[in-house]
């Protein structure tokens, strides 16, 4: 497994604390947690050996950022990272996968991929969920990246109903220029029937729009995790301002008083 250098950051709330993993077990136990989640609850179709696993090819290559309980120390949230340099030993993005990724070359400056993202469902609060990003964000700003992109995920379990809802919702009110649209391999099919009421948006998709984060295009239907994969970019210079004061700042405040991005 590559090595990953230890990285501190400041990023800490009284009952929560965001770090990278720094050995093989603090790794293994993001990927226990991963596989709980897309196996367990979403039903997706991953291989997870006598472990229960979510590993892929990218894992060896990536930094995997963790947010711990302190009260129990176990880990509750988790995203990975994949610098544009690592990327190239890895034989590309993830997101190269699921869609064409030529506008992500063209984007001047510096480039980094977030995913498999997840956070435990007992912990599915604003506050952990904005302490992930606090640790994002404070990576991407002390090492001077310009843009983030990431896929966040809408289930599929009603048939598409919701997921067609939300795009709808995404091409109103934060969809791209045509400029900087990416294409999906696979397209999301119709769903059988339209949605009565309003579909809620996944916090992980909330918490991209909520930054300032651009759809860029249609989803990808991954078959196996049954969901449609929504493609998003943040360019750093867009962040939303209201929400600066929290994820930019290097001696940021307790991250649980910051606004709740998955209220």
């Amino acid at each position: 497994m590559t090595e990953i250098l230890p990285v501190t950051l400041q990023a800490q709330a009284p009952r929560f604390t965001v770090r990278f993993a720094t050995t093989d077990a603090e790794i293994i136990a993001t990927q226990k947690l991963r596989y709980r989640i897309f196996a367990g609850e979403l039903g997706a179709q991953i291989d997870g050996g006598s472990e229960g696993l979510d590993t892929d090819q990218y894992d060896a290559h990536c930094q995997h950022l963790m947010v711990c309980d302190n009260s129990t120390g176990e880990v509750i949230a988790c995203t990975r990272i994949l610098t544009q340099d690592a990327a190239e030993a890895a034989g590309g993005f993830y997101s190269a996968s699921e869609f064409d990724l030529e506008m992500i070359e063209s984007l001047p400056g510096r480039v980094m991929e977030i995913g498999r993202t997840c956070v435990a469902a007992e912990h599915r609060s604003g506050a952990v969920i904005a302490t992930l990003w606090q640790g994002i964000a404070e990576y991407i700003t002390r090492e001077g990246y310009d843009y983030m992109f990431g896929c966040a995920s809408i289930g599929l379990e009603d048939g598409g109903a919701a997921a067609h809802q939300i795009l709808d919702t995404l091409r109103g009110k934060a969809m791209s220029s045509p400029s900087q649209r990416v294409r999906p391999y696979y397209g999301l099919p119709v769903a059988d029937k339209k949605l009565e009421g309003s579909a809620r948006m996944p916090p992980l998709l909330k918490a991209y729009v909520s930054l300032g984060a651009k759809a860029c295009g249609e989803a990808y239907w991954d078959r196996d995790f049954n969901c449609a994969d929504v493609f998003m970019l943040l360019n750093v210079s867009d962040l939303n301002p209201r929400y600066a004061r929290h994820f930019l700042a290097r001696n940021s405040a307790a991250v649980e008083q910051s606004v709740a991005l998955a209220s």
